[in-house]
């Protein structure tokens, strides 16, 4: 059982880093208090990961095939890699890290898959571009129209805050529904976990996280990217949701952090490009880029000093 460290690191730093796609915009438009939104996103992250959280599981098990000690270094690699760049402030991909970890591991222990692993990278380009799609739309008609029914309501106090508790749960259900299989797939593949233990280990583990670590990164994607108010940030978190949640229902983890920036930047298009902060944007697609790349050359590392010590990976 001491192999479910890497899931347990793993589950944590998911929730430290992507608890600001939850509920980052909403804390940083001060429309809700950081504890509130943190136990809320918590209670629904274990919703979400035990009704439909189970989906993920076979596609990041087609990737490459895993042993228990293969599972535990993965997810330390995985897991490693997400809290350093938590540590650094930077919104990155927890789905990033594992599949990097696990195309780290397989090339060196059974070979790589290609099919799953092409139908994840596509998504890895659909993500931002549809949580942008998702936020640009809805926040235009708004703009365009400020004298419209649906206007007037979400400018009232009110029903914007009925609005950003309800968003708030749902991306935090979407995530945990999307992204379970990103800290106990590898342990439900390794046969180590049934389902619905792989469904509860992951799920305290990531609202773990958010209950510990997840000021940092909040920072970053609730006001520097682009400055949100509570409007913008209703909308932002509603794209999150949404993208998180098809993605859930076709089986395929998608990262977070791609879709909340997704759609930070539609906002940002609407409201016009100079709002949108040039250098934090280039900060945070360094974390996409060198997340996978940190991932699967520690992961790789691991694997090495583990055979110099005769261990089966």
């Amino acid at each position: 059982m001491w192999t479910l460290l890497g899931g347990l690191l793993m589950g944590w730093s998911l929730g430290a880093n992507d608890a600001a796609n939850l509920f980052g915009p909403i804390v940083g438009s001060r429309a809700m208090r950081f504890w509130s939104a943190a136990i809320l996103a918590s209670a629904f992250v274990l919703l979400g990961a035990i009704t439909i959280g189970d989906r993920g599981f076979s596609t990041l098990g087609g990737i490459g095939t895993q042993t228990l000690l293969g599972a535990f270094l993965v997810m330390m690699a995985a897991g490693g890699t997400v809290a350093l760049m938590t540590f650094l402030g930077l919104p990155v991909s927890s789905t990033q890290a594992v599949v990097g970890a696990i195309v780290g591991a397989s090339l060196l222990t059974g070979g790589v898959s290609f099919g799953p692993l092409v139908k994840i990278g596509l998504s890895w380009v659909l993500t931002p571009l549809g949580g942008m799609l998702a936020a640009y739309v809805p926040y235009k008609l708004l703009a365009l129209f400020p004298n419209a029914l649906p206007s007037r309501l979400v400018a009232r106090s009110a029903i914007l805050r009925v609005g950003l508790i309800g968003v708030t749960c749902y991306s935090a259900f979407a995530l945990g529904a999307n992204n379970l299989a990103n800290v106990t797939g590898v342990y439900v593949n390794a046969g180590l976990l049934s389902s619905a233990g792989g469904a509860w280990f992951g799920a305290l583990a990531i609202a773990l996280g958010i209950l510990t670590f997840s000021r940092r990164v909040i920072q970053t994607v609730g006001s520097r990217i682009v400055a949100l108010d509570a409007v913008t940030a209703l909308v932002v978190v509603l794209a999150e949701a949404i993208t998180l949640n098809v993605y859930a229902v076709l089986g395929v983890p998608i990262s977070a952090s791609q879709a909340v920036v997704g759609a930070v930047l539609g906002i940002g298009l609407v409201k016009g490009v100079r709002t949108i902060d040039g250098r934090v944007l280039l900060r945070v697609l360094f974390g996409w880029i060198g997340t996978p790349t940190i991932a699967g050359v520690l992961s790789a590392g691991l694997v090495l000093m583990a055979r110099c010590f005769d261990a089966a990976v």
